[in-house]
């Protein structure tokens, strides 16, 4: 059964200020006797996606295309920055000459902290097609951001409607770090398993949100909040059922609960057996520096950038990423958004601040925490259309600003 609200709170969900759980009742009618097959069914929800797709790309060429002409100005490299620089060629080296056997001594260095999906898909990619390993991944990642924003898009739309669906899609292609979208990293790859997973709880997909949570946790270390939410999601419908359930829905919601952390508990047992330690892959880590402290780490951070004079325009950037990613969940929780996605943004957010891990990459580290951007989809959404366009294309300019800063004046992995 779909995941919505119960009986006592099903009226407040339909205003404008709160979730709307859609019915299976709103998808397209077909004559008795004649459904739809699938291509026809993905057709008709692709042309109900576009408006949506079609404003991430504008945002997306938008940013690019400042980009390029920047990095030209400076005389450098464009493909080098976006498909072979920093993460990229780690991925690229793994998706090569596969991982480390050892875990050695030596600060940031061993690629067994990089997890396997997104090199598995290059060298495949590799394979079939005779392009660079570098455009391969690339490709990758700008695929799968499409499928992202489609993704991100359904979630909308089940929950507040079009409009908003569409609005949030563009957002998420509008934050300051958005560039990395279209770069050979995974925050694509792995956004877009995140909002499908996250689509298929909320109507109910059980064995779907399970595999595509798995698949979540074989592509980032933050795969465990995905997993957390969908298995904890699916108990809580079990035990909270308020009517009989079939034999074939309890097998389906424990199925889905059950598949959807073996991505993540598969690879880092196996690093764990690879390197001969139960704890092999937090040992990995270590010498990455990226041990939880609770915040504290975090904290002085923030604290010292605070009081500094003269900070980084890139760090002051991620600060306040973080202190309005903090408000929006708020925000998200007076909303009452559905469980999963407060599951998993509230786990995402406590991986991403708890941790005492180097602290430039926080906001990217935060990009697949798009339900965080529920509240602002869904006000802009009511807003005059005026304010909307404004609000929109001052983040388009901010986020092309920060994604050329980013990249060419930060000089340093985003």
């Amino acid at each position: 059964m779909p995941y919505g609200p119960t009986p006592e709170t099903s009226t407040a969900s339909t205003s404008a200020a709160a979730p709307r759980i859609v019915s299976p009742a709103r998808r397209p009618r077909t004559a008795p006797g004649s459904p739809p097959g699938r291509p026809a069914r993905a057709a008709r929800a692709l042309r109900h996606a576009s408006p949506a797709l079609l404003a991430y790309a504008a945002v997306r060429l938008f940013g690019a295309l400042v980009f390029a002409l920047w990095a030209r100005s400076e005389h450098r490299d464009v493909w080098h920055l976006l498909a072979e620089s920093w993460d990229c060629d780690w991925y690229l080296r793994i998706a090569g000459q596969g991982y480390a056997h050892t875990l050695g001594t030596q600060v940031d260095a061993n690629n067994l902290a990089f997890f396997p999906l997104h090199p598995l898909l290059i060298r495949a990619g590799s394979v079939l097609v005779p392009e660079p390993r570098g455009a391969v991944g690339l490709a990758i990642a700008v695929g799968c951001s499409f499928l992202a924003a489609w993704g991100m898009f359904a979630v909308g739309d089940h929950l507040y409607g079009r409009r908003t669906g569409v609005l949030l899609a563009a957002l998420w292609g509008s934050l300051p770090v958005a560039l990395v979208q279209w770069m050979g990293y995974t925050e694509s790859l792995f956004t877009a398993l995140t909002a499908w997973s996250l689509y298929a709880v909320l109507t109910g997909r059980w064995v779907w949100a399970g595999a595509l949570a798995a698949l979540a946790g074989l592509t980032r270390p933050t795969g465990v909040a995905l997993a957390a939410a969908v298995s904890l999601t699916a108990l809580l419908t079990l035990l909270r059922r308020c009517r009989p359930m079939r034999r074939g829905e309890v097998t389906r919601l424990l199925l889905g609960a059950l598949l959807a952390p073996l991505g993540w508990l598969s690879y880092v047992g196996w690093v764990g057996f690879r390197l001969g330690r139960w704890d092999g892959y937090f040992a990995v880590q270590k010498l990455w520096h990226n041990e939880w402290d609770g915040g504290v780490g975090t904290w002085r951070t923030v604290r010292d950038l605070l009081s500094a004079k003269g900070p980084q325009l890139f760090l002051i950037m991620v600060t306040a990423t973080l202190l309005a990613s903090v408000a929006l969940f708020v925000l998200s929780v007076g909303d009452r958004q559905p469980l999963p996605l407060l599951v998993f943004t509230g786990l995402l957010l406590l991986i991403v601040l708890g941790s005492k891990g180097v602290y430039f990459p926080r906001a990217r580290f935060l990009l697949p925490g798009f339900p965080l951007l529920l509240p602002l989809a869904a006000a802009l959404a009511r807003a005059r259309p005026h304010v909307a366009v404004t609000v929109m294309v001052t983040a388009a300019v901010t986020s092309a600003a920060f994604g050329g800063h980013m990249l060419l004046a930060w000089m340093g992995p985003p």
